[in-house]
């Protein structure tokens, strides 16, 4: 049972760094542009105190919506009962890092696009829906030109003797 509801209680592992990353965050992590409407991911660094999100917040995927000197506001839902809050909260740029979530949407979106344009020069009209993987085909297996093998098991006895 644990006994400390502090603000930090039970992040020792959540807030601590990966193996041989531990120190000061590289330059690269602060020249790093957000702007408004940007997704980001929450991942709180353990190796900087100020501007700490919650650890509710930690991995947890929001948007920017505010740029200050030194922080950024960012708007995350949460799940509390059964509705859904955004909240906002603000959080330096050393635990935030520019969200990958939408990279796969994005590029699908600009194919669609592309090909919508091409078929519109052809004056053809196409269709840019996803169309699930469809089952395999069936088949039968001829035995007289297959070989058969035969898999039996081992003895359990027989594994600790060779």
């Amino acid at each position: 049972m644990p006994h400390c509801f502090g603000y930090r209680a039970r992040t020792r592992d959540l807030f601590a760094k990966p193996f041989k990353r531990h120190g000061h965050n590289p330059l690269s992590r602060q020249l790093i542009n957000y702007k408004v409407g940007d997704y980001v991911d929450i991942i709180g660094d353990g190796s900087v105190h100020k501007g700490m999100p919650h650890k509710f917040y930690h991995g947890k995927t929001g948007r920017i919506f505010n740029i200050n000197k030194r922080a950024y506001g960012v708007i995350v839902n949460k799940t509390v009962g059964n509705r859904i809050i955004p909240k906002r909260i603000n959080l330096r740029f050393e635990h935030l890092r520019k969200s990958r979530s939408r990279d796969c949407f994005v590029a699908r979106v600009q194919a669609n696009d592309k090909a919508k344009t091409e078929a519109n020069k052809k004056g053809e009209k196409i269709s840019t829906k996803r169309i699930p993987k469809p089952p395999r085909i069936g088949h039968t297996v001829d035995l007289k030109e297959a070989e058969l093998e035969f898999i039996h098991p081992m003895p359990f006895r027989d594994i600790f003797q060779g």
